[in-house]
C-alpha cells in the first residue's frame, strides 16, 4: 500500500542524504575487518509485538549500498509481528549489510512505532464512524515516511503541508482580527487565485463555533482542546452541516469518550511527534 505522495525518486534522495550523513568518507570499522567480497547473511527480528512498517524503504537502502544484495521478505508493510519473529533475511556483502544496518533500523523502528501506535488507537474506536488523522508535527524531511506509517497503521493523512489545504489556526484568527474576517479573506484570496482548497477553522470554545456557523463557507470545524461536554454540544450545534474534528491532548485513555461524542475526525499529534520506536534488531545469520 504505497500512497501517491511516495515515489522512488524522492525516496532515493532521502536515502542518499541519510547515507552521506552516516557514512561520510566511509565505514572504516567494516572496511578494516572485512574484505570487499566477504559474503554474509543477516535477519531482521522483532523484539516486541507491533505493526511493521518501512520494509519497502529498507530494501531500497540495501540496494543503494549494493545492487547484488538480496532480501527475502517474510512480512509485508502493515502486517502484525510478534516478538522474536523474523521479518526478513538479507544476503549480500558483509560491508554493505553492516554499513546499512543503522539506517535500516532507524527507518523501520520509527515507522513501525508510528504504525503500531496508530493501530492501537484505531482499534480503540473501531465501533465508531470516526477516522483518526495525523498532523504536521513530523520530523523535518521525514514527513512522507511518518505519514506513510500512519496509513499503514490504519489511520488517515491530514494535509501534507501548508499548500494543500487552508487551515485557520488560532494565531491566524487573532492576527486577522477574528474568525469572520479570516474566513472572508481566505475566500477572496482563493477566488482571486482560482484555487479550490478545503477550508478548516480551529475553534477554542462554543462561541467561536457559533461564529463559524454564522459566517459559513468552510468544510471542517476543528474543536481544539474542548471537553467531551463541549464537543457534544458543538456537534449538536453543527448538525452535520460541516465535518467536525477533535484535536488536542488526545490519548488512548480519552479517545473512546471523544469518539462517542459524534465527531467525524480525531487528529492526534502524538502519533508522530512523540512516538516510541518499535524494538527491532538485525542479527547475523550464522
Amino acid at each position: 500500500m504505497i500512497p501517491p505522495y511516495i515515489n522512488d525518486t524522492r525516496l532515493r534522495e532521502l536515502i542518499r542524504d541519510a547515507i552521506r550523513e552516516d557514512i561520510g568518507e566511509g565505514d572504516f570499522t567494516s572496511a578494516a575487518i572485512f574484505p570487499e567480497d566477504r559474503p554474509g547473511e543477516a535477519r531482521l527480528i522483532a523484539k516486541e509485538a507491533g505493526i511493521i512498517a518501512g520494509l519497502y524503504v529498507a530494501e531500497m537502502i540495501f540496494m543503494e549500498f549494493d545492487t547484488r544484495n538480496r532480501i527475502r521478505m517474510i512480512k509485508e508493510d502493515g502486517q502484525p509481528v510478534n516478538r522474536d519473529e523474523v521479518i526478513f533475511e538479507v544476503k549480500g556483502n558483509v560491508r554493505g549489510i553492516l554499513s546499512a544496518e543503522r539506517l535500516v533500523l532507524n527507518i523501520i523502528q520509527r515507522m513501525s512505532g508510528i504504525a503500531t501506535t496508530t493501530h492501537h488507537l484505531v482499534n480503540k474506536i473501531a465501533n465508531y464512524p470516526v477516522r483518526i488523522l495525523d498532523t504536521r508535527k513530523t520530523v523535518p524531511n521525514l514527513r512522507m515516511l511518518d505519514k506513510w506509517a500512519v496509513k499503514l497503521g490504519g489511520g488517515e493523512n491530514h494535509r501534507m503541508g501548508l499548500y494543500d489545504m487552508i487551515m485557520l489556526k488560532d494565531n491566524h484568527i487573532d492576527f486577522a482580527g477574528g474568525i469572520r474576517p479570516a474566513i472572508q479573506a481566505v475566500k477572496k484570496y482563493l477566488a482571486r487565485q482560482g484555487k479550490s482548497l478545503k477550508i478548516e477553522v480551529e475553534t477554542r470554545n462554543l462561541r467561536e463555533v457559533k461564529e463559524v456557523m454564522e459566517t459559513g463557507g468552510v468544510d471542517i470545524i476543528m474543536l481544539d482542546n474542548m471537553s467531551t461536554e463541549e464537543i457534544k454540544e458543538a456537534v449538536s450545534m453543527v448538525r452535520g452541516k460541516y465535518k467536525t474534528e477533535a484535536s488536542g491532548n488526545i490519548t488512548g485513555h480519552n479517545i473512546r469518550a471523544i469518539a462517542e461524542c459524534g465527531i467525524d475526525y480525531i487528529s492526534v499529534g502524538a502519533l508522530t511527534h512523540s512516538v516510541k520506536s518499535l524494538d527491532i534488531s538485525l542479527k547475523t545469520k550464522i
